[in-house]
């Protein structure tokens, strides 16, 4: 088996290992609220949607520094390093007490973790140049089947063993997948970008700002990380109340969390089928414009959750949302690997990843707040809108750019 195919395998395992673990919790924060004390519904929404906001916040920050540091020390460092930080950080929640304690941890998690970009960059400079969608997309059907199984598990241990201790299986988990990537994966020293010597961090940072400007010089580039960011708005925005339209719709308690993992899950085993196929249609016909369509029809998926007055209804819309936004990812990594060189690789992902995550955290935010003034169905309806206006807007301008 080549190099490049044992890291993949590798990595790809660490990522299914992880993202089940990750996934296994972030559905239920309303109900770890409840443990901490909330009572309110509107303030559990509120502090729902800044939990789970909170991580990919911090994440987008620091992902674009965190890739270009890569690029010149090692991406395999920086996937250990990714997973070591959700290993701590992750186990240190079990000790949480109060809102604001599980709220700054998950800010540290968001910070110091954020694997997919390390991981995908780690695979993407030792895979040939042609493949570069279709293995981005299978990359992430590892993160979507953990979506798949991560939401089951959850449902089990939820109610079996309290969300406190979930913390600490999902912090064993990590360690496992960092113990794989380094007894596995390999790296290509010449494949870093040249070393050069930086003076303090002032002149840390404008290397890191000369990379990153760089990397933002591809129209095409540009024109498709704003689609990148609306189509992930869709999403982050609806994640953190869906426990809660489940609640509307369903009215004994016993059956809120298998509810709620069968929105999770089905919607991702969908969404992990349908990535490698939006991946290898991006290779073939154009990576922008499978972006345009995954953000067309995504909105159309969302107007039906606004409309589904049944919880059966809602599952079908759901599942029909992870489908259409499977495209996301492959198509954005596999745009970016295709627009910069191999050795600003790390940065490009690091920006596309920044971005996607920066959508899903001030989403979530939004979404919780939201949902207090305009209701769950509304906030179904908005983010509708803002993701048809957006494909019908960014259409318009990659047709400017030549990119479609």
């Amino acid at each position: 088996m080549p190099r490049w195919k044992l890291t993949w395998w590798s990595v790809w395992t660490a990522n299914l290992i992880t993202a089940v673990g990750m996934m296994s919790f972030l559905p239920y924060f309303p109900t770890h609220l409840e443990a901490l004390g909330m009572a309110d519904r509107d303030e559990i929404a509120l502090w729902a949607g800044f939990c789970y906001g909170a991580a990919p916040f911090s994440a987008a920050l620091t992902s674009p520094l965190w890739g270009v540091l890569g690029d010149r020390v090692g991406r395999k460092i920086m996937v250990v390093r990714s997973l070591l930080a959700i290993t701590v950080f992750v186990g240190l929640m079990y000790f949480a007490r109060t809102p604001m304690q599980l709220l700054v941890l998950r800010v540290l998690q968001g910070a110091f973790s954020g694997f997919a970009a390390p991981s995908l960059t780690l695979v993407s400079v030792g895979a040939p140049l042609g493949e570069q969608g279709r293995l981005s997309g299978a990359l992430q059907t590892a993160m979507a089947a953990g979506t798949v199984l991560g939401p089951v598990l959850g449902a089990i241990l939820v109610p079996w063993v309290g969300c406190a201790d979930v913390f600490l299986v999902v912090s064993a988990l990590s360690l496992a997948s960092a113990i794989v990537v380094v007894a596995l994966a390999h790296e290509e020293h010449g494949q870093r970008a040249p070393a050069r010597p930086w003076r303090g961090i002032g002149a840390a940072w404008d290397g890191l700002k000369t990379d990153l400007g760089a990397t933002l010089e591809s129209p095409r580039l540009r024109a498709a990380l704003a689609i990148v960011f609306f189509v992930q708005f869709g999403l982050g925005a609806t994640n953190p109340i869906l426990e809660l339209h489940v609640r509307d719709l369903v009215d004994d308690p016993a059956r809120w969390p298998t509810w709620t993992s069968l929105l999770f899950s089905g919607s991702a085993l969908l969404h992990m089928l349908a990535m490698p196929a939006w991946g290898r249609w991006g290779d073939k016909h154009g990576h922008a414009q499978a972006l345009v369509a995954c953000a067309a029809a995504s909105a159309l998926a969302l107007f039906a959750h606004a409309m589904a007055g049944w919880v059966a209804l809602l599952v079908a819309a759901r599942w029909v949302f992870g489908v259409t936004m499977a495209g996301s990812a492959p198509c954005s990594f596999g745009l970016a690997a295709n627009e910069v060189p191999v050795e600003r690789r790390g940065g490009a992902f690091g920006i596309v990843f920044g971005v996607r995550t920066m959508s899903i955290a001030v989403s979530s935010i939004a979404g919780g707040w939201a949902s207090t003034h305009i209701g769950i169905r509304g906030v179904f309806a908005a983010t509708a809108a803002i993701l048809l206006w957006s494909a019908w807007s960014m259409r318009r301008t990659l047709r400017a750019a030549g990119a479609a």
